[in-house]
């Protein structure tokens, strides 16, 4: 079931990226939301959250660095009323357990991190978010090494929805 919704607060560019979004719901389409800081890019994707999970689906957000998650968390917290993984290395073994114990189970519908997050197992994928995708945190130099961005991307063609990147500076 999909949704579309009018909030007086936004503007048609941002309806527009939403509908088409939750048009292709169940599709591996990457959508780039290209826009200034305090442009209303949240906004759209908090929109998409909110089908997604009403839908039974979880939510996967990539952050650049730990000092984004607490602002986000909250965020989230005064707009979903869901349980919320959190994965970064900031957390200790077991919190970190449990967080990934809860997203696997499907218990938590948004999945918060930073790069190590894409190895966050789902039960109920249904859309992953790359927040500041051009950032170099999402690059892991050491040992195995990887592209979180990229990764994510690959993960949304196999398991079939959309993946949002979000940037003020898009990466070519």
């Amino acid at each position: 079931r999909q949704r579309q919704m009018c909030i007086r607060d936004r503007n048609e560019y941002q309806d527009t990226a939403i509908n088409k979004i939750l048009a292709s719901i169940n599709s591996n389409c990457v959508y780039l939301l290209d826009g200034l800081t305090g442009s209303g890019k949240t906004e759209v994707y908090m929109t998409v959250m909110e089908n997604v999970i009403e839908s039974g689906n979880q939510c996967l957000v990539l952050l650049p660095e730990i000092g984004l998650t607490p602002q986000l968390i909250q965020r989230f917290k005064n707009r979903f009323d869901v349980q919320i993984g959190i994965q970064h290395s900031g957390l200790s073994n077991i919190e970190r357990l449990k967080h990934w114990q809860d997203s696997k189970s499907g218990k938590a519908k948004i999945i918060l991190g930073t790069r190590s997050a894409i190895w966050t197992p789902l039960k109920n994928p249904g859309i992953y978010i790359i927040d500041e995708e051009h950032d170099l945190s999402y690059k892991q130099e050491d040992n195995i090494r990887y592209q979180a961005r990229d990764l994510a991307i690959v993960r949304s063609k196999i398991e079939k929805f959309p993946i949002i990147l979000s940037s003020a500076t898009p990466s070519i």
